[in-house]
Formats: structure tokens, C-alpha cells, sequence
């Protein structure tokens, strides 16, 4: 049985407050684009709790979730839902890991090829993820600074990505995907630049769990 499809889009996703298109304007591009940047070179570390929720076209609430999220740069992020179900996905460098309790299956790909093209780059990567994204501009709004980015290929699966900060601090991304649906996450308690266990991006494979995929393993001696 494979993996809960609106889980993986979920986690990939990574979105946080509904906006209707056309509200971010072109003004304060430059601070804007100062947000993001700083976000992805100087926020090294980062943790947080998190509320998701899924909304369809007609803006009807489909699934609202809770969990927390992990961060390590570069390249590592654990993203873990505890309610309603406790679902994982964990970055460790060079895989990706899904997994999902209540199904007792774990789904593994090899993180570059995962991550190509989603927002979730966003979380892992660096200042060079900008060239996968045109920002198309910001905005002050409730007191949050928004700032929206549009991916380059078109291919990608989504439309934007819109990102609100709290003075330097991210606190809610949004992703309008090209079925017309968008996932929301608000992240709370947000601490960045503390040290992390980096026993947290090492995902151990459960007892008596099916694995689908095979990883990518480290080269010995590099």
C-alpha cells in the first residue's frame, strides 16, 4: 500500500496562510528579497511547531494537522506530524524518508531528485535555491512582512510560494498548487541558530516496517 499521496504533497509543499492572489504588491522588493536571502544564508539551524491545513478550491478545510519541524543546514530537515496521525519526513543529507506509522511503510528516494523544483528547498537549501525561484514582489500585511515567489519552470507543480516573516523571523509559507488547492502551515515557537542533535536527521528504519525505494548511500572515504 503506498504512502498517504496528500501526505508526501503535504510535506513538500510546506505553505502557511491562505492569501488571495494579487495581494503582495511590487513595492519593497529589495526588502523582500533581503528576507529571503537572509532566511537561507544566516538562519543555520531553526526549530518550530506547526499547524498545516489543506484547503480545496472552494476554500473548504480538507485535513488540519499538528507537528513539529527541525532544520540543520545544509541539506537536513525533519518535518514530523503528531496529530492527527504520526507521519515523518526526515532529510538526512541524502535521502528522503517518509514514513508513515499507521501504514507500517517507509518510502525512501534520494533527496536531490526529491526536492528539485519544490518548496522545500526552501527549508534545506541555501542562498543558490533563489535561481530555481523569481521573486515577483512583497509587502507589509497584519503586520507580517509577505514576499512571493514564483518558480521558473513551469513544470513544477505548483504556481507560488509565499513566504511572511515577523521582523527577520519566518513564521508562515504559503503554496498555491496547480490543482487549485493550498496547504497552509503556521509555525510557532520559532528558535533558529540554537544547536540541534543531529541524531534528528538520522532516520532509523522502524522494526517489521516495509521499505519502498532503495537509499543513496554515503561514498566511504570522502
Amino acid at each position: 500500500m503506498p504512502l498517504r499521496p496528500d501526505f508526501y504533497r503535504g510535506c513538500l509543499l510546506l505553505a502557511g496562510l491562505l492569501l488571495s492572489a494579487g495581494v503582495l504588491a511590487e513595492a519593497d522588493r529589495d526588502r523582500g528579497l533581503q528576507l529571503v536571502n537572509s532566511f537561507l544564508t544566516d538562519v543555520q539551524t531553526l526549530t518550530a511547531d506547526f499547524t498545516q491545513t489543506l484547503i480545496n478550491p472552494d476554500g473548504e478545510v480538507l485535513e488540519t494537522s499538528k507537528g513539529t519541524l527541525a532544520i540543520s543546514r545544509p541539506g537536513k530537515f525533519r518535518w514530523v506530524y503528531t496529530e492527527p496521525y504520526e507521519q515523518w519526513l526526515v532529510a538526512d543529507g541524502l535521502n528522503i524518508w517518509s514514513y508513515d506509522a499507521d501504514l507500517s511503510q517507509v518510502s525512501v528516494k534520494g533527496q536531490a531528485e526529491a526536492l528539485t523544483d519544490t518548496p522545500a528547498l526552501l527549508l534545506s537549501g541555501t542562498g543558490d535555491v533563489l535561481e530555481q525561484f523569481e521573486l515577483t514582489g512583497s509587502n507589509v500585511e497584519g503586520g507580517l512582512t509577505w514576499v512571493r515567489l514564483q518558480p521558473l519552470r513551469g513544470d513544477s507543480g505548483f504556481k507560488r510560494v509565499e513566504l511572511a516573516f515577523s521582523g527577520t523571523t519566518i513564521t508562515r509559507m504559503v503554496f498555491f498548487d496547480n490543482l487549485e488547492q493550498t496547504t497552509i502551515v503556521t509555525l510557532d515557537k520559532v528558535v533558529e541558530n540554537e544547536p540541534v542533535d543531529v541524531t534528528e536527521f538520522d532516520f532509523q528504519v522502524p522494526d517489521d516496517v516495509d521499505v519502498v525505494g532503495t537509499p543513496i548511500r554515503p561514498v566511504s572515504g570522502r
